[in-house]
């Protein structure tokens, strides 16, 4: 449908008609009509001068409107009405069906996961008390705000309606004894609390506004790190240029999405091929799968690449098990520096040559990190937002540390080690499971520099479903507390610079990793809809609308192509504090779901491309589509699923919000109102992939 910018202040043309059309009162126009809704799609609006002024300079002056024009007006407002009513319905009606077979289902995130990796079958089991007390603690706290908002509405009605003289003074005098015990007793202990949180809000939105005013200087100087000498671009003749021994590193466990294009790419390096070796380690349980890996790498190596394939009997330590256990082997002594990817890792061939020359006469030099791109950032919302959340991580908090500082966390895949960094920090540790900044951490305490590559990419898969994402963000939340818990004594007793010392204590860990997560929960998800019920503690407009938004605002600017989603993005980074205060409490008390490991379930959406381009024969992907192992292959069901604490929250949220309502509060309203929306539809599973 076309717009109607312009159409009172045009004159229309009349087609075939003369002078004398125009005699009337009012101003022809042109209709066009779309068949079959019968939609008005285009409005001739004459041909009035440009600059709308006669010769003499005197404004034209404009005709009156006709009640056709008018008529048309409101008919089109109508059918837009009209239009916009039946996409709310049409958009309510399956909201309401999806919502309905996830509860038919009965599948809640307290199920036996059937969808784990058996990576995770090992794993230390939580203990059922443990897991369920946050969730308590949410439930407990709706049934009072339901039981406070029935006391108000009852006051409420009493005051506008009055009730029988008994029941009035009753009610009466319970509510009043409510108000004076809530104003004395409850009100003091939660404005503190509040208090503190806005305090560590305001501590943690300075660090990033200078975060991301560092990061606008490096652009606006155009900084980035360059190597001494860089390698030349002919890589069949090692003696040319700079090119040392690099062994290749490929950890998977259960990758059947996503093993073919990793090794394709890796093997696909541009890099001499007596000057490179790739492992393929391979921690799968699954019998077809580590057929069909070792047959990959078969084929690789009849294709003249040097690739190895290595798999553990005793698969102990996860990833870093697997990384240490590789790294014992008594070739690795004869190469000078190690590049890992993950499995759904795909490294452009210049990787090697745009990473490596960094190290030359830079002896200091441990880590050269890229930055990740991400092959289905549009899939769906749940995708677009982490492509958000992770461009500000590597445009601004990557960017910015490795430039004035000189350290940052290891991102664990797309980066080139120096494998005497590596051995001097003391290898792969199990201890916790963010294993690659436990790495970089020991290393920044030796001594070690980091260098990060914001200009060189390498592409890989994000989470598509809630399921897989909610797990990944509680390994990654829970692991650096444990972290911090082991590495603290380390950093007190290091000789280093107090300035380090304080940037990994107090911003690398203390505020980045625990007191975010706290506060984001505790301020926005239980002080704001408890103040609803106390009015007399309070959060100001500016801690609950404005300064969210500019943080909001801050976090968007690497993505500028995402700006559409910046309100679903502030409302989504809430829903996701309760995973994240969950995980970081796990990790710091030491509980149980501390230690669980679950492999982050891929699609392997870009094989069907990259595989096509990057394989040795173009019937290498016929063949890989058919499993050559006879074992019976056994397909696990993915099953969306209703999140307990997400829903708790949600209806506390909405209770609040319609507290709100009744106090006339518009801005903390409307923001309850979303937030509580926002934590339905993830409680519900109705954002990311829809499984079955």
């Amino acid at each position: 449908m076309a717009p109607w910018s312009g159409f009172w202040g045009a004159r229309a043309v009349l087609a075939g008609g003369g002078g004398d059309a125009f005699r009337g009162g009012g101003t022809p126009v042109v209709v066009k009509m779309d068949n079959p809704n019968w939609s008005i799609s285009e409005i001739d609006a004459g041909d009035e001068d440009e600059d709308g002024f006669f010769a003499g300079g005197r404004r034209r002056r404009r005709r009156g409107k006709n009640a056709k024009q008018i008529t048309w007006v409101l008919l089109l407002k109508a059918h837009r009405a009209a239009g916009c009513l039946a996409w709310l319905a049409s958009a309510a009606v399956a909201l309401g069906c999806a919502a309905r077979r996830r509860v038919a289902a009965g599948r809640t995130d307290a199920d036996a996961a059937d969808e784990e990796s058996p990576a995770a079958a090992s794993a230390p089991s939580p203990s059922p008390p443990r897991r369920s007390r946050l969730y308590a603690f949410i439930r407990g706290l709706l049934l009072l705000s339901l039981f406070l908002l029935a006391a108000e509405l009852a006051a409420h009605a009493n005051g506008r309606h009055g009730l029988a003289a008994p029941a009035a003074a009753a009610l009466g005098a319970l509510h009043a004894a409510w108000v004076r015990f809530r104003a004395a007793y409850v009100a003091p202990p939660l404005q503190l609390l509040a208090d503190a949180c806005v305090a560590l809000f305001l501590v943690q939105s300075a660090d990033r506004l200078v975060q991301s005013l560092g990061c606008f200087y490096i652009h606006l100087k155009r900084l980035k790190p360059s190597p001494v000498s860089p390698a030349l671009p002919d890589a069949e003749d090692p003696g040319a240029g700079y090119y040392p021994m690099v062994l290749v590193q490929i950890p998977m466990c259960n990758e059947k999405e996503v093993y073919q294009q990793s090794i394709a790419a890796v093997c696909n390096l541009d890099w001499p091929r007596s000057n490179i070796l790739v492992q393929v380690l391979d921690d799968s349980d699954d019998p077809i799968t580590q057929a069909l890996i070792r047959e990959e790498v078969e084929r690789w190596q009849q294709h003249g690449a040097r690739i190895v394939y290595c798999h553990r009997v005793l698969r102990e330590g996860y990833k870093a098990g697997n990384l240490k256990s590789a790294m014992s082997c008594s070739y690795v002594k004869d190469y000078e520096y190690v590049a890992i990817f993950d499995a759904d890792f795909q490294p452009y061939p210049d990787f090697l040559k745009r990473t490596v020359p960094h190290f030359k006469d830079n002896e200091e030099l441990g880590l050269v990190q890229a930055r990740w791109s991400f092959v289905n950032k549009d899939e769906n919302l749940l995708t677009r937002l982490q492509n958000i959340n992770l461009c500000f991580h590597f445009e601004v908090e990557q960017q910015v540390n490795g430039m004035f500082i000189n350290f940052f966390g290891f991102n664990g895949t797309a980066g080139v080690w120096r494998i005497k960094a590596l051995e001097d920090s003391g290898g792969w540790m199990e201890r916790t499971t963010v294993e690659d900044m436990d790495i970089a951490v020991r290393a920044h305490l030796k001594g070690w520099k980091f260098v990060f590559l914001n200009d060189v990419e390498c592409q890989c898969e994000l989470p598509e479903s809630y399921e897989a994402y909610r797990k990944q963000q509680h390994r990654w939340h829970s692991g650096p507390m444990q972290l911090f818990r082991l590495c603290l004594p380390d950093i007190i007793r290091c000789k280093m610079a107090f300035w380090k010392k304080a940037n990994l204590i107090f911003l690398f860990f203390l505020l980045r990793k625990l007191i975010l997560p706290f506060y984001s929960f505790t301020l926005f998800c239980i002080i704001l809809p408890l103040t609803m019920f106390v009015p007399e503690a309070e959060l100001p407009d500016w801690v609950v609308c404005y300064i969210p938004a500019l943080m909001s605002f801050l976090n968007i600017l690497p993505s500028p192509k995402s700006f559409p989603f910046i309100i679903p993005y502030l409302l989504f980074e809430n829903t996701m504090s309760v995973t994240k205060f969950n995980a970081m409490v796990s990790g710091l008390f030491q509980l149980g779901s501390a230690y669980e490991w679950v492999v982050t379930k891929k699609s392997g959406r870009s094989s069907e491309f990259d595989l096509a381009v990057l394989s040795p024969n173009m019937d290498h992907r016929k063949q890989q589509q058919r499993p050559s192992s006879t074992l019976p292959v056994e397909k696990k069901e993915k099953y969306n699923r209703i999140y307990k604490k997400e829903l708790a929250l949600s209806l506390l949220l909405l209770t609040a919000a319609a507290r709100s309502l009744l106090s006339k509060q518009g801005m903390h309203f409307y923001f309850l109102l979303f937030q509580g929306v926002s934590f339905l539809m993830v409680g519900l599973d109705l954002i990311g992939e829809d499984v079955k």
